[in-house]
């Protein structure tokens, strides 16, 4: 019998990893985002464990893996490198993917540029470009109160960002963006408590306003129609990743199925769970075949 919760060896380190459930359906592993972000915010995938398994793992940096103090670690590449052997490590031969937020880019990437056996692929609220989506969320800020926008300025540009007038402007930022649902659950609030900050400030950047990390100029956007497994691409009407963008991904990847969340942001498993889990659970049975 697998594992239900262990390690895997990747580079630079060992990774956690869970397993929880099972059932008839294909095996669901979940990426999350961030980079830096633990896979806490996207426990409510356990919704789904009653008819398949759903696997977890914490990326290097954060949460139950090894935090590694070599910043040379955080690059797409290696990210990539890290999730094939995951994949291998948990002896998946046959699978659905699903990736939220920089979790579906390190996806996107990992399925261009490996051979996976993945019966699936969910790209949940995400980009196929850092520079479009470095775009998309100067416009959001342009459309801020002047206030909030004056305060992110500011304190980026003096480095005072632990202040509370900068974090009462991203909380505004992210309950506008990120996640509608106040109060936030208690897996987002743990979440964000332990970030792994460094990976995400070498990665990206500061913050979302200013990236200048290893992935500034990431983009496979003109390589989306080399993904040909069955794909489903969400989005959601206030999310900081453009639907606009996400549309025109799902334009480009040849049979996929776009779906639009009206009342979501970044995150409809947790602010519209019931339609959620619907539109997973109809679309993931006819690929467990």
């Amino acid at each position: 019998m697998s594992r239900r919760e262990g390690t895997i060896a990747v580079p630079g380190g060992k990774v956690w990893f869970q397993r929880v459930g099972g059932g008839p359906g294909l095996p669901l592993l979940a990426v999350h985002g961030g980079p830096g972000l633990p896979h806490n915010y996207i426990s409510a995938l356990k919704r789904l464990a009653d008819e398949r398994e759903v696997i977890f793992w914490d990326q290097l940096g954060c949460g139950n893996s090894d935090h590694p103090s070599d910043t040379t670690l955080w690059t797409i590449e290696r990210s990539v490198a890290e999730m094939d052997a995951v994949v291998h490590g948990l002896g998946l031969d046959r699978f659905h993917l699903f990736g939220n937020s920089w979790g579906a880019m390190l996806a996107l990437q990992f399925m261009l540029d490996t051979s996976p056996a993945a019966a699936s692929f969910i790209i949940s609220n995400s980009a196929a470009s850092i520079p479009l989506f470095a775009a998309n969320v100067a416009r959001l800020k342009s459309e801020l109160d002047a206030a909030t926008q004056s305060a992110i300025d500011r304190h980026e540009a003096a480095g005072t960002t632990h202040s509370a007038e900068y974090q009462a402007a991203i909380r505004t930022w992210n309950e506008t963006f990120l996640c509608r649902k106040v109060p936030w659950p208690q897996e987002l609030e743990d979440a964000f408590r332990n970030m792994g900050a460094e990976i995400f400030e070498t990665m990206f950047g500061p913050s979302d306003f200013r990236i200048v990390g290893t992935v500034k100029d990431w983009d496979v956007f003109d390589r989306l129609d080399e993904i040909v497994v069955p794909t489903l691409l969400i989005a959601g009407r206030y999310d900081e990743c453009s639907p606009e963008h996400m549309r025109e991904m799902h334009q480009r990847i040849k049979g996929s199925r776009f779906e639009f969340f009206e009342s979501s942001a970044h995150l409809p498993f947790i602010e519209e769970p019931e339609r959620f889990d619907h539109v997973m659970r109809e679309f993931l049975r006819p690929h467990d075949m």
